[in-house]
Order: C-alpha cells, then sequence, then structure tokens
C-alpha cells in the first residue's frame, strides 16, 4: 500500500520539476479557488502539462512508484497470472513478479482504486504493489503483450517445464546424458522456436540471451536498437542455452570458452541462417545469434538512400576499370549491404568476380565467394594474395584491417583490377589519413583510390502512423546551420515523427534508410593526399566540390518525412 502523501499539491510539484511555468502555476491556483475545480482538472482543461509529466507528479503526490512502461521489462509469469479481460477493465498491467514477498508488481492508471486491488489480490492469490504509470502505455503495453504471441506461448511452455526440467536449484547441466535429457524437453524446444519464429516476424537482426544474477533476459535487435522483449527464469537458462548449442553444433559441455556455430531456421516460407556466439559471464553463457535471411534480395543502390549527386559519383566509379572504393563506417553501418548492391549493379557473365568475405551474407548468382577462416590460414590478407592468381576483373575484400592487407588492395588496383572493400572510419574524409597511418604511401593512395563512401543508417518513420508537426525555432537554425545553401523551404518548415502503433510496436519508426557522403577523389583531393592533409581539409575541398556530407543528407531527409532529426543526430554526433 502507498506510503504517505506529500504536502505539496499537484501543480507546485509540476511547478517544482519545471513541467509548467509560474504563470500557468498561478492560472490554475487561482481558477481552483475561484471555481472549486481540482487542479488535475483545469491542468488538463488548459493542456498546461503533458500526460506523462501529470502521472509522474501525481506519483509524487501521492508517494506511489512510477512505471515506464516503454522501458520495463516484462515478465510472463506475471502476465500470466492477470487475464486480459482484468487488465482492460482495471486499466493496469502486471510487469513482474517479487517471489520473496509473494507480491505482483501492477502498473495502474489508477492506483488508488482500492476496489480494483483488492480483486486482483484475491483473484492472483498475490498481494498486488502497484505504480503509477501512463494509461496510454497501458493501453498499448496490454495490445502488445496479450496479443503477441511471444509471451503468451513461453508461457505455456513455461508452465511445463515447471515439472519436467526444473528443479529446486535450477537446472544444471554436468554430463552429456543429462544434456540430452533437457534438449529433448519439447517445452524447451518450443521456447528456441517460439523466440525464432518471433524474431523473423519482427524483422530483428540479432537475438540476445543474456543470464542475469535472479532471471534471463531476452532481447531483440530491431531497426539497430535493442529492445527487451521477455524475462526468462533462471532455472531453465542452462536447457535454453544447451538447445541453441546443439542445433549449432557447439559442445554442449563446454562452458568455459566462447564458441561459434551455425545452423539455419525454416519458418514457413522463409529461411534463415543463424550465426550463433557464446561467452561466458558471470552468471552463466550468454548467446547471441545473427539473422541473416537466406531469401534476401540483395537492394539496389537507390533502394538503399543514395540518391542526387553521390549516386551519380558512386556509380561513375564503379564502373571504371580499375581503381579502390572504399565504404567507411561503425560496425552496423550498412557497409557490406552498400558493397553487395554496387557489385550487383556490374555483376555480368563478362567479368570475373571474387569476394573475401567474414561471413557470406548474400549469395550473388555468378560471384565466387569466400568466407575466410583464420584458423585454417585464410585471412583477407593471404586469400587477396591467392586471388590475384584466379584472374579477377573484380575484387571484394570484406575489411581493410591492417597494414599487409591493405598494400595488396592498393597493388591490386594498380595492377588493373578493380577492389572493393571498407574501413572503421567516422567519415569518408577520415579513410585517407587512417591508410596513410597504416604505412600505405601518399603517391600510391592517390594514384589508386577512385571514390570514398561514407554511411550510418538510420531508423525510418512508420508510414502508418506517421505525422507532421512545427519544429522550435532553435530547431530551424540548426538546420539552416547545417544544410546552408542546401536549404530552400518552401514555405513554413514542418518537420514529421511517428506518433506510435501496432504496425510500428508503438516507436513510431520502421524500416530504416542509408544517409551517406560519397567522395569521389579528384585533383585536388589527390594534391591534399600527398601533402599528407588532415580530414577536416579533405572534406572542405570536397564540399566545395559538391560533395553533401552525411549530416546534410539525412537533415534533407528529415525534412521529406523518411527519417528525424533526432534519428539523424543519434548515428552521425560522433
Amino acid at each position: 500500500m502507498p506510503a504517505q502523501p506529500t504536502t505539496k499539491t499537484l501543480a507546485q510539484i509540476l511547478l517544482d520539476n519545471k513541467a509548467i511555468t509560474q504563470e500557468q502555476y498561478d492560472k490554475v491556483k487561482l481558477e481552483s479557488l475561484n471555481t472549486g475545480k481540482t487542479q488535475e482538472e483545469i491542468l488538463t482543461t488548459h493542456n498546461f502539462a503533458s500526460q506523462e509529466n501529470l502521472i509522474k507528479a501525481k506519483a509524487q503526490v501521492y508517494n506511489i512508484p512510477f512505471i515506464d512502461l516503454r522501458e520495463a521489462s516484462i515478465s510472463p509469469e506475471a502476465l500470466n497470472l492477470l487475464p486480459e479481460s482484468v487488465a482492460r477493465r482495471y486499466l493496469c498491467f502486471p510487469y513482474g513478479i517479487k517471489k520473496e514477498e509473494n507480491a505482483l508488481l501492477l502498473a495502474m492508471a489508477n492506483p488508488l482504486d482500492l476496489n480494483a486491488i483488492g480483486f486482483i489480490e484475491q483473484k492472483t492469490k498475490k498481494r498486488v504493489a502497484v505504480a503509477f504509470a501512463i494509461p496510454d502505455d497501458i493501453q498499448e503495453t496490454i495490445n502488445q503483450y496479450y496479443a503477441q504471441s511471444l509471451s503468451a506461448e513461453v508461457t505455456e511452455a513455461l508452465k511445463s517445464t515447471g515439472t519436467n526440467a526444473a528443479n529446486d536449484n535450477g537446472i544444471r547441466v554436468v554430463n552429456a546424458a543429462q544434456v540430452g535429457k533437457i534438449i529433448r524437453e519439447a517445452p524447451l524446444a518450443k521456447i528456441v522456436t517460439t523466440l525464432l519464429d518471433f524474431a523473423i516476424k519482427a524483422r530483428a537482426s540479432d537475438i540476445h540471451i543474456e543470464p542475469q544474477e535472479e532471471k534471463t533476459r531476452v532481447r531483440y535487435r530491431i531497426d539497430g536498437i535493442l529492445h527487451e522483449k521477455l524475462v526468462l527464469p533462471k532455472n531453465i537458462h542452462e536447457g535454453v542455452i544447451s538447445r541453441i548449442k546443439i542445433l549449432a553444433g557447439m559442445k554442449i559441455d563446454e562452458k568455459r570458452i566462447p564458441q561459434d556455430g551455425r545452423f539455419t531456421f525454416q519458418q514457413k516460407d522463409q529461411e534463415v541462417d543463424l550465426r550463433v556466439s557464446s561467452l561466458p559471464t558471470v552468471h552463466g553463457e550468454k548467446i547471441v545469434m545473427r539473422l541473416l535471411k537466406k531469401s534476401g534480395i540483395v537492394p539496389t543502390l537507390p533502394d538503399l538512400g543514395l540518391r542526387g549527386r553521390a549516386l551519380k559519383d558512386l556509380q561513375r566509379s564503379i564502373v571504371l576499370p580499375h581503381g579502390i572504393v572504399l565504404v567507411t563506417g561503425p560496425t552496423g553501418s550498412g557497409k557490406t549491404t552498400t558493397l553487395y548492391s554496387g557489385l550487383s549493379k556490374i555483376n555480368t557473365a563478362r567479368v570475373n568476380i571474387m569476394t573475401l568475405e567474414d561471413p557470406v551474407e548474400y549469395e550473388i548468382v555468378g560471384v565466387s565467394q569466400v568466407q575466410i577462416n583464420p584458423k585454417a590460414g585464410l585471412t583477407f590478407a593471404s586469400g587477396l594474395r591467392s586471388f590475384l592468381r584466379q584472374d579477377p576483373d573484380i575484387i571484394m575484400v570484406g575489411e581493410i584491417r591492417d597494414v599487409e592487407t591493405a598494400e595488396l588492395a592498393i597493388q591490386a588496383a594498380l595492377t588493373g583490377h578493380l577492389v572493393f572493400s571498407t574501413l572503421h572510419t567516422n567519415s569518408a574524409a577520415g579513410a585517407l589519413p587512417r591508410l596513410l597511418d597504416m604505412e600505405a604511401e601518399p603517391y600510391l593512395l592517390s594514384s589508386s583510390i577512385i571514390c570514398v563512401v561514407g554511411q550510418r543508417v538510420v531508423r525510418k518513420v512508420c508510414e502508418h502512423c506517421r505525422q507532421e508537426y512545427k519544429p522550435a525555432t532553435e530547431i530551424v537554425d540548426n538546420i539552416k546551420k547545417v544544410l546552408g545553401s542546401l536549404f530552400q523551404p518552401k514555405g513554413e518548415t514542418v518537420l514529421y515523427k511517428g506518433k506510435g502503433c501496432e504496425k510500428c510496436n508503438d516507436t513510431g519508426y520502421t524500416g530504416r534508410i542509408g544517409i551517406y557522403e560519397v567522395l569521389p577523389i579528384s585533383e585536388k583531393i589527390g594534391r591534399l593526399i600527398l601533402e599528407r592533409a588532415p580530414s577536416s581539409e579533405i572534406e572542405k575541398q570536397a564540399q566545395e566540390e559538391g560533395m553533401v556530407i552525411m549530416t546534410q543528407d539525412g537533415y534533407l531527409k528529415a525534412l521529406e518525412g523518411i527519417t528525424t532529426i533526432e534519428e539523424v543526430l543519434r548515428v552521425s554526433e560522433v
């Protein structure tokens, strides 16, 4: 039950939290005295405070905790305790269980409803620990989780594991016989299948199964952002991990060292390759699974988000007979996909294309693709050396990681081959000084590199719930500053954002698109390379020659309603 309420009023707390102005506070106080209305009614009528700020202030007034359901870990066991009809009737949501206190953690729009609390305590046979939550969030969470098969199916499977796979101390795999018994348990197999099914439906690129002190959490990377979707009881963690390791052909009795494996998962008409990586942590083995769709069609360069001059410069570069085309950016920025798109465009029966990758993510018909195997001595450098004896026209090297690979790539370009590769730098201009740091000679770089692409991926605004709004003056000023002469508004400046709906899982975003900068190596930039000029000078010269930098490309896409300014800043400010 809640502690003693505070002596401060709702309006006073909102003022203290800077959620309303002094003028608004005075108006609420005066109107309340004159009309007898409550402060909450007046604040809501005049829309002085957002729903979130209002609920947080009420939580302070009544000294009841506030829970943000958008960020909360949802327990399938808690969800199983309260029927959907009860949750909708009282606008509440069960998000967790405190076993030591036999308490159900319940988010409520109105935690002061003692009748509702009494009914739920009687229904669940547990003490209810209430928290304030935003009504809209409760509604959306009910829609999401009760309708979502992930929690429901896993909860159903957990009922079975309660007798078959768990004991007082949880599962402890000590020998192969025990392991065999565990992985044959149908409920555990069903849990793993459900996790994989959901990943495909949610368009996830990775699944993280992470053991913690008292639970195991499951997170999915969707559109580049990790989302916690499920919490599993700790006592089934080893069973789930063993099931995955068997599927991936990994050693199930070896838990002290990291392991890698791979398997294929079929879901109706979709076939997915999963790269599995295990890592021993203090609370048990952590598993990360990368999903690679076998049926994935390689997108075209315009599909990725390239357009205008950047697209023309890149298209012009990839049809040249020799030279190096570099794609730069951090891990997960879509560099390999851009290279695949470029290769697909120039892939004909008249050219011999060979790729050296880690791993092979898409299979391209007509291209000889090789996966590196350092344990067997097949590295980027040794593979590239062998490639040159295979009469290639075009070579793709997954990444330039060391001096030797850089030197071989340059030599291949100078001897008449077109070389595609990637490099980990923050900008296109930054790739050139980076290669100089790798002891590449300036005169060789200036004559071998023909184009450098810098990129990031941003989430796209959900088309189903997109709405426009007028940005604050400071944001408009920032847009003008970043875009300069590229900013040519037709009337009032408007931006777009997603309100959040079922289609986008209430994030406001669905899918991703690239933001790019394409730097062709002109005569003047070549001269700067020879002079070992810093990246800032190279970028300045490229902009003078017409290059649109990544942030500018992102801002232009935000003005068109493709993405948001917040997304662009999230990925480009490094």
